[in-house]
């Protein structure tokens, strides 16, 4: 199986959004590979957070990849307005829409890495038929909505399903929800190698802790 290179997510839905585009330079200055773009619509999950016009305003401060993951339904119909904003990746759910290999070939044809989620209760065969499209695979390790939440650990055995479908194809396998130094380790022996990471980061909305702790994930992760 290919090895992957290990990538830290900071998730912006843990930011102090009253000074967002410092949050965003100061993760991207703390060694952070991805800055992730949780979207959430209060209908396909049970919160509201942000839209394009977010991704836009943050896309110039930051080099680093922006990994959105769209928790709303329909997804379809804002495809193009997250790639116009400056998304790199676009991650979607398979329930958010009736075809999933069409919505990945529309995020595809948008020029954008394209990405499957998957929920606690979402088996990972929703994503066999479409594993060639694929540039990135979600695991939900809790349920999506809120920050904060704490692991399932059935998240690791679903991990260690969708890194033996993935093989040795270039398809990142990420992991968001209750991520911790612990549970990064253990996500990395199933297969993970980019990791979520909201409260762990951010907590504290102090910029001076961000480095240690994001290194502290990359260590648990890289088993250093």
């Amino acid at each position: 199986m290919a090895s992957r290179p290990v990538r830290i997510a900071p998730s912006i839905l843990a930011a102090d959004f009253a000074r967002l585009g410092e949050e965003v330079r100061a993760a991207d200055a703390a060694g952070a590979d991805w800055i992730h773009v949780d979207v959430m619509d209060g209908h396909f999950v049970p919160n509201i957070t942000i839209g394009p016009l977010v991704v836009r305003a943050i896309r110039p401060l930051t080099d680093k990849p922006l990994d959105v993951h769209l928790m709303i339904a329909p997804a379809d119909p804002y495809l193009e307005a997250f790639a116009e904003a400056g998304a790199d990746s676009i991650t979607v759910h398979p329930e958010a829409g009736p075809h999933l290999d069409r919505t990945l070939q529309a995020i595809k044809g948008l020029g954008k890495r394209a990405g499957v989620a998957l929920n606690p209760a979402t088996p990972v065969d929703h994503v066999a038929d479409v594993i060639d499209r694929l540039d990135l695979i979600l695991i939900m390790s809790v349920n999506p909505g809120f920050g904060g939440q704490l692991f399932i650990p059935q998240a690791l055995e679903k991990a260690r399903e969708a890194s033996a479908l993935i093989g040795d194809r270039p398809i990142d396998l990420e992991i968001d929800g209750g991520i911790i130094p612990e549970t990064a380790a253990r996500a990395a022996a199933a297969g993970v190698n980019a990791f979520v990471v909201g409260s762990a980061v951010y907590s504290g909305n102090d910029p001076a802790t961000y480095a240690g702790r994001i290194k502290a994930i990359r260590d648990a992760a890289e088993g250093t």
